[in-house]
């Protein structure tokens, strides 16, 4: 990357998207770069290439066709229209895109793309990470590539700063580490947000969620349950939550308090807030504790916390507490049954003590969806489950419905489950007996 064309690109082209989401007929995985069939198409040599790219710095001016036609006479080149039209759309992919990625994180399958080497690209369409033919031309390729992303992003990476955790304009998760942090490469790791959130149905025909399965979580959302969902990463956590948000009546406001913000319900009143990192300075951070106590002030009728891994559980666990029902979040967890402990570790950290801790959360959350990825790569809800006290006054999940392949099945903790899910809304035959 030349320096004036970096300018250009970061003043004139700040919401660049990272994947090509519009090129309807991309098709299947691509080559490695410089495969036949490239965009840089035929006679187009990475020498030829570079040449233009050179001009472009030199003259500030973006890759569109004819500038690219322009570079080409200045080299004494004269080629077709298929010829530069390809090298324009490589340059432009190179200088504002996402390089070589594009193509995958133009794919509507691909969940997840991961780079942890010039020829190491990996993919997670649903059904677990596989290895692509994509490759870069080099190492310094890759942390080229993953600084041009940070800055879209409007965050720094560099050998001050070695990582980074962002989200780019169109609305892509991006965590970059650089050498020598990571060893030998700088590794990427692009988590693609759809722009249009998964229905419940739609999870059901997926497989996540049990046949009959939906009209518990409908009724759970209909009786203003607070509740979690717990998981491991990339589990489904936030897809699941997004697609509960969207159940709730039209005429609630939510209010979204995210660290990168990811959920995206299909609903007409959302306000959805975003922490900040500090600046060069050290100024200027904005901390999901505080997005939790500015979002109490918003009238919130759905408090949601899309991640719940800080001192911000004290807050939130405190709203709860304070009319504000139906309230829910994420929170990273190896099962249902390790909730309490996970929150009562992050409450001690923000200086709540246990007791105080197990008290508030006793009176705040009622139910833990928890989700899991099977060996097959499959997501699905492996079980839900209900809070209660036990006998030391310590909180503890009881099993309420575990997973079943023609419906729920319904667990000691049901009955519990039915009477706060109110049996008049009908939600009961989401499950049987075991």
């Amino acid at each position: 990357m030349r320096p004036a064309a970096e300018q250009r690109r970061r003043t004139d082209a700040p919401g660049a998207r990272t994947g090509a989401r519009s090129a309807p007929g991309a098709a299947g995985p691509p080559g490695p770069v410089g495969a036949p069939g490239a965009a840089s198409g035929p006679g187009m040599s990475a020498d030829l290439l570079d040449g233009v790219r050179q001009w472009l710095a030199r003259s500030g001016a973006e890759p569109t066709p004819a500038r690219v036609a322009q570079a080409l006479r200045e080299q004494g080149r004269v080629l077709g229209d298929a010829e530069v039209l390809g090298a324009a759309e490589r340059l432009r992919s190179e200088l504002i895109g996402s390089g070589p990625l594009e193509p995958l994180l133009a794919d509507p399958s691909v969940t997840d793309v991961l780079v942890s080497g010039p020829d190491q690209v990996w993919v997670d369409r649903g059904g677990g990470l596989e290895r692509v033919p994509v490759a870069f031309p080099d190492a310094a390729a890759v942390r080229r590539l993953a600084q041009r992303l940070a800055a879209v992003a409007g965050r720094r990476l560099d050998d001050a700063r070695p990582w980074v955790d962002a989200r780019l304009p169109d609305g892509t998760r991006l965590h970059a580490v650089l050498p020598p942090v990571a060893v030998g490469c700088a590794c990427l790791s692009l988590r693609v947000v759809r722009p249009r959130a998964f229905t419940l149905g739609e999870l059901v025909a997926a497989g996540t969620v049990p046949p009959g399965g939906d009209r518990v979580l409908r009724a759970l959302i209909e009786a203003r349950l607070s509740f979690l969902v717990s998981g491991g990463t990339g589990t489904g956590k936030t897809t699941l939550l997004s697609a509960l948000l969207g159940l709730v009546g039209p005429g609630e406001r939510i209010v979204l308090a995210e660290d990168s913000a990811e959920l995206r319900p299909d609903h007409p009143h959302v306000v959805r807030l975003e922490t900040r990192p500090a600046n060069q300075e050290g100024a200027g951070l904005v901390t999901l504790e505080d997005l939790v106590r500015q979002a109490l002030r918003m009238r919130p009728d759905r408090l949601v916390v899309g991640e719940v891994r800080g001192g911000e559980v004290v807050h939130l666990l405190a709203a709860l507490n304070t009319g504000h029902e139906g309230g829910c979040g994420t929170v990273h967890a190896n099962a249902a049954a390790d909730v309490p402990a996970r929150l009562e570790a992050l409450g001690t950290a923000a200086g709540l003590d246990r007791a105080a801790l197990h008290s508030q959360l006793a009176a705040a959350l009622s139910v833990v969806v928890h989700l899991v990825r099977d060996r097959a790569g499959r997501r699905r809800i492996a079980e839900v489950r209900v809070l209660e006290r036990d006998a030391s006054g310590l909180v503890r999940t009881v099993p309420a419905l575990r997973w079943g392949a023609d419906a729920f099945v319904a667990q000691q903790g049901w009955e519990r489950l039915r009477g706060l899910l109110r049996a008049e809304s009908g939600e009961g035959n989401g499950g049987r007996s075991g």
